[in-house]
């Protein structure tokens, strides 16, 4: 027979055969060994090599392991984020967010450059990711970056080796950033390859075949690493509080019975591992079980990496503070993450706001707080919490994810009226209640079902409730506070020394003229406090809005009303010259009506200017307000505040 000839073996039409289902699983085996996700003898296969790039991945891992020690080490962080529902909202923020101002050795924002380019469009990019199933971030930080002019030239080169790894073109743009002590590249690939398919790359390959790619280039580009730059990392590593390159060779040593013997013909090695043995035992991770065999702790990993984190956090809240020309000891420097928060709200002033985790998003805060204690507070996604510009004061509180009341009442009128709740239902169960607090439940509901999905709305608007409905609600509260920890409420936009002089109802009065004033420790951000307010009491007894009776000071009544009113006459006038409008002062019982122009704000607050065809008016602002500036809103003015209602039908929103 020839070679191009071939006998097909019929069978029944339609038939696949009755091991058709054995075939198939071979052939999917025999592909995933293909792409190097044959596990070793012995082993499980557990999908690490299962994608683009397993092969160059095992490759890389199974070379001679003291190769590592003498290239240049580059830190890889990656994420992989899913871009169904709201993610091309999440992919056009993180964009906007790599080329923000500042990255730039001289301060400018950065710019998208790619593979053949050193400007490129960030929007046509994301015109060509729509409907991608997901894309790739990660940063790329070489530890010798301070010594690249440009980081460009190894970004282009480091992506044509990622794209003969997986064996595909890649759609990516990078901006590189040099605002932190250690300069770094920041990525983005599209989820697909060159024919349009979602591109898959190995786990195995994002762990550490790219890391080891990245390390290659920076070697060729500064040269190996010589034994004596080895050797002292490695001597600075055995003594260092963190997880180490000698941690993570001690815990590949451990025999069969979980122990690990330092012995071996290399005298510097063995040196290192026991040295670093006997940190671990003076840390409780490490204890000799017998002469030269030791036991590691079982969450020795997991227990440095956080010791270390919680190092890198003082030493960046010392580089923060010092910089404001502050002091304070590590005793009154204080850590909330995400897994340990915090039972009493914060109060104090923002010093520094910065990123905690870039490739995430993540947020933190230093607050000099009034009880003389500086607090990190690890504040979540930065898109959750409002600008806190430097100086500001603020309240820190912990967001709950405990169902609030409105979750109660929903639950408590559905479950007598047939597990159905709606507006009318409540009004009806509850003749009290007004329709503009019956509709804060629905919103309530709306924003649980869109995130969640938990609750269904009929098509009349009616809801239903399932009978777990607060459990469904607690989960929802979870997952909330998982992006957003806490909930920062800016007191004053003004820094406190501007206070003590200001005409206007400040921080400072209200805290003064309130029943339950925050305590104030007599050091740190406290006993700046203190004085300031010594001082403003005297401007206040000066104003004649204060007398000292009997070694104590009385503040008048309606000291807080005078000041705000003092301030939003001031303001509005300015304001009335810049428009060419008069002012209109809203009074409670007032209804407002005409254009949402913007927001101003004041030392006693935020306010919203609404502008009618003669006059304007100056009402407190409502963060719901920010997505209806220049459109038409109307509400009523209250005593402690005013009752939106935004684009009013019989059923629109109504926001208190």
């Amino acid at each position: 027979m020839q070679d191009d000839e071939f006998r097909p073996k019929l069978g029944r039409i339609g038939s696949r055969g009755s091991k058709a289902g054995k075939r198939f699983a071979s052939q999917v085996r025999a592909a995933i060994n293909r792409a190097g996700g044959r596990p070793p003898r012995g082993g499980r296969f557990n999908g690490s090599r299962a994608g683009r790039g397993g092969a160059a991945a095992a490759l890389l891992k199974s070379r001679d392991r003291y190769a590592a020690f003498r290239q240049r080490r580059v830190v890889v962080k990656a994420r992989v984020v899913k871009l169904a529902g709201k993610g091309q909202d999440g992919a056009r923020a993180h964009l906007r967010y790599i080329q923000r101002d500042g990255v730039t050795r001289e301060g400018a924002p950065g710019e998208l450059y790619g593979a053949d380019s050193d400007s490129v469009d960030g929007t046509a990019f994301l015109d060509r990711a729509e409907g991608d199933r997901h894309q790739f971030r990660f940063i790329v930080a070489p530890e010798d970056s301070t010594e690249y002019d440009d980081l460009k030239p190894l970004a282009r080169r480091l992506m044509a080796q990622m794209e003969e790894d997986l064996g595909t073109k890649l759609d990516w743009v990078a901006v590189d950033h040099f605002n932190t002590g250690h300069p770094h590249i920041h990525i983005i690939i599209r989820g697909k390859d060159d024919r349009g398919e979602n591109l898959v790359i190995a786990r195995e390959y994002i762990s550490s075949g790219m890391r080891e790619r990245a390390a290659e280039l920076v070697s060729l580009d500064l040269g190996p690493r010589t034994d004596r730059e080895i050797e002292q990392r490695l001597r600075q590593e055995m003594e260092q509080e963190r997880f180490t390159s000698i941690d993570r060779q001690l815990i590949s040593m451990r025999g069969d019975d979980g122990l690990v013997a330092p012995v071996g013909r290399d005298a510097f090695r063995q040196t290192l591992h026991q040295g670093r043995l006997r940190k671990l035992e003076r840390m409780g991770l490490a204890e000799e079980i017998s002469s030269g065999r030791w036991r590691l702790d079982d969450e020795l990993e997991a227990t440095l990496r956080r010791i270390g984190q919680h190092g890198d956090i003082i030493k960046t809240m010392h580089r923060e503070i010092a910089g404001k020309g502050l002091f304070r000891s590590a005793a009154d420097c204080v850590i909330h993450e995400r897994s340990r928060q915090f039972a009493q709200p914060v109060v104090g002033r923002v010093v520094a706001r910065g990123l905690a985790d870039e490739i995430n998003d993540r947020h933190y805060l230093i607050v000099d707080g009034v009880d003389g204690k500086s607090h990190y507070i690890d504040v979540g996604k930065g898109e959750a919490t409002g600008p806190t510009p430097e100086g500001c004061i603020v309240r820190v509180t912990p967001r709950s994810t405990e169902p609030r009341q409105v979750d109660r009442t929903v639950v408590e009128i559905a479950a007598v009226h047939g597990g159905r709740y709606n507006v009318d239902i409540h009004l009806k169960h509850d003749p009290s209640a007004r329709e503009p607090f019956a509709e804060t439940h629905v919103r309530r509901l709306e924003a649980i079902r869109r995130e969640t999905g938990t609750v269904r709305r009929e098509a009349d608007g009616t809801w239903t409730i399932a009978p777990n409905h607060l459990d469904h609600v607690a989960d929802y509260e979870r997952k909330r506070a998982a992006a957003a920890p806490v909930v920062v409420d800016e007191l004053s936009s003004m820094p406190l020394e501007q206070q003590v002089g200001f005409d206007g109802a400040t921080w400072i009065d209200r805290e003064m003229a309130s029943d339950t004033p925050e305590a104030l420790r007599n050091s740190g951000f406290g006993r700046e406090v203190r004085e300031a307010q010594a001082r403003r009491r005297q401007w206040l007894i000066a104003q004649g809005l204060a007398f000292e009776e009997q070694d104590r000071t009385v503040y008048r009544a309606n000291m807080i009303s005078i000041l705000r009113q003092r301030e939003l006459n001031r303001v509005a006038g300015q304001l009335s010259e810049e428009l060419g409008l008069s002012y209109a002062e809203a009074r409670a019982g007032d209804r407002v009506e005409g254009t949402l122009r913007r927001s101003v704000e004041l030392a006693s607050g935020k306010y919203a200017i609404i502008e009618k065809s003669r006059e304007f008016v100056l009402v407190p602002w409502r963060p719901v307000l920010e997505r209806h500036i220049g459109k038409e809103v109307s509400g009523m003015v209250q005593r402690e505040g005013i009752s939106w209602n935004i684009g009013r039908q019989r059923s629109g929103p109504s926001v208190s």
